[in-house]
């Protein structure tokens, strides 16, 4: 039995589950046996499950009626990783960490975390045959009733693995989806995350016995039904994946049909010159308290994953007067459902439709780089790519300096911020305030003084340089939008 302990930061203990071969002990054989041993170590990582410690939230210090009133599902998370030497384990170990924070933000308990390393899953039953018993016996060890794996399963995997440990099997994909619907709000999003939970359940339907059919024929005797009971019929699940796509055209025809008065909101914000800041990000770094620092509003913050599915548009001004509107969006997360990208294009057309991003990073996630990596995918997705990205690394409070050093290097103009403490939010308004696009057509106006409300539109949407009251009117010195230059050209001399 091969041991092996590496702990970082305090954290994670990966210890090799697998026995090797015996070392050859005798003296005139040591070269031959140093051979051995790197052959046998090499065999070991590459076929060894590995567990993660300290996924745990199995709940401590309640009493057995307690615990049964409180009890949710207990889960143990499976992995497969094919990258070689400690940066690939690591990885891999990240990954499995956010599957536990999804896990715990669905509803579930983590007793344990399991990582193989191979070349690819294994095609029938994910981790291999023998590895699969492994897990059925740690399985029935702990107590666990669900198994999740790290990435998506085919439905011939599931079943497979199913039949071997004989407790529930998911996969990253459905305890995403399952956090989508228990926070969607709106009936926007609850149409659109009901899309994609019937479009990832179509493929994967399932059925047992008797109720795989409800076709008759033959015999009275065998059939059971008789006369005027024989025809061609409908088995169970066809009828199950006619209602699947019934649901499916409906809902699309709903969200089609939500898209003008969205559209008409943007258009109108886009109709007054209205610049908007998208904020986008990972889940959970932080972009809700961000903005509630920066506009002194409250919207929802919860220490979850996806605690903001609907998008919440609130207005701002900038320091010269300047309004402008902040998007708040969903959070991101890697290998991101490809039916939730779909689905909710309505919320990231806000990050492609915005005049700036405010790309939020929790500066304290153990693989920031990871985190900026999968945002800019989903941001290039949405065809965004071209937009001025401003990055602010938030949680600034819970860095030291040789963090802020590493930030530093893989931003070197990022903001440091911290929406708890208030550190940087300043600095965060004046680099928005500049990035925010400017009038920049220079006009010199005298406006009626029966038509202040120009007078007003130019104070709140342009850059006004001055102001003075004259005979005819108010003379204005401005630097203005092409809209508001085309209202003002009837007073221009």
């Amino acid at each position: 039995m091969l041991a092996r302990d590496a702990q970082r930061g305090g954290a994670t203990v990966i210890r090799d589950l697998t026995s090797g071969a015996q070392a050859l002990g005798d003296a005139e054989h040591d070269h031959l046996a140093e051979d051995l041993d790197a052959i046998r170590l090499e065999r070991e990582e590459r076929a060894g499950l590995k567990r993660v410690s300290g996924l745990s939230t199995e709940l401590e210090d309640v009493t057995e009626v307690e615990y049964r009133q409180l009890r949710l599902e207990n889960a143990v998370l499976i992995g497969v990783y094919t990258g070689y030497g400690k940066d690939g384990l690591e990885d891999a170990e990240n990954s499995l960490r956010e599957l536990a924070a999804l896990a715990e933000t669905a509803g579930a308990n983590v007793l344990e975390g399991l990582l193989q390393r191979r070349a690819n899953p294994d095609p029938a039953t994910y981790l291999g045959k023998g590895k699969a018993q492994e897990l059925a016996e740690l399985v029935q060890a702990v107590g666990a009733d669900t198994v999740v794996a790290d990435t998506e399963l085919a439905p011939s995997q599931r079943r497979a693995l199913e039949d071997v440990v004989k407790v529930k099997v998911i996969d990253r994909t459905a305890v995403i989806l399952d956090i989508f619907s228990q926070h969607a709000k709106s009936r926007e999003g609850k149409a659109q995350v009901e899309l994609a939970q019937l479009e990832y359940l179509l493929p994967r339907l399932r059925g047992w016995g008797e109720s795989m059919s409800r076709q008759a024929g033959g015999q009275v005797g065998s059939a059971g039904a008789g006369m005027g009971s024989r025809g061609p019929g409908e088995t169970k699940i066809e009828l199950d994946r006619r209602r699947i796509h019934t649901r499916m055209a409906k809902l699309r025809k709903q969200i089609q049909q939500m898209t003008p008065a969205r559209e008409a909101k943007r258009a109108n914000r886009k109709r007054g010159e209205v610049p908007s800041v998208a904020i986008a990000g990972y889940t959970n770094a932080g972009k809700s308290s961000l903005l509630n620092r920066l506009t002194g509003t409250q919207e929802l913050v919860q220490n979850q994953l996806f605690a903001t599915l609907d998008t919440a548009i609130r207005h701002a001004e900038t320091s010269d007067g300047r309004s402008f509107t902040y998007a708040d969006t969903v959070g991101f997360v890697r290998n991101l459902p490809h039916q939730l990208v779909e689905a909710f294009r309505s919320t990231f057309e806000e990050v492609g439709e915005a005049d700036v991003i405010l790309h939020v990073v929790d500066g304290s996630h153990p693989d920031p780089a990871a985190q900026l990596r999968t945002v800019r995918e989903v941001i290039a997705e949405v065809e965004a790519q071209d937009i001025p990205e401003l990055v602010v690394f938030n949680k600034a409070d819970l860095l030291d300096d040789s963090q802020r050093l590493v930030l530093h290097g893989l931003v070197p103009d990022a903001v440091f911020a911290s929406a708890r403490t208030g550190e940087g939010i300043e600095e965060l308004r004046a680099r928005i305030d500049a990035a925010i696009p400017i009038p920049d057509r220079e006009v010199d106006v005298v406006v009626p003084y029966d038509r202040g409300s120009l007078v007003a539109e130019l104070h709140e949407r342009n850059r006004v340089l001055s102001t003075e009251y004259v005979e005819d009117g108010t003379r204005v010195r401005a630097f203005v939008t092409a809209e508001m230059l085309a209202k003002l050209a009837p007073f221009m001399s």
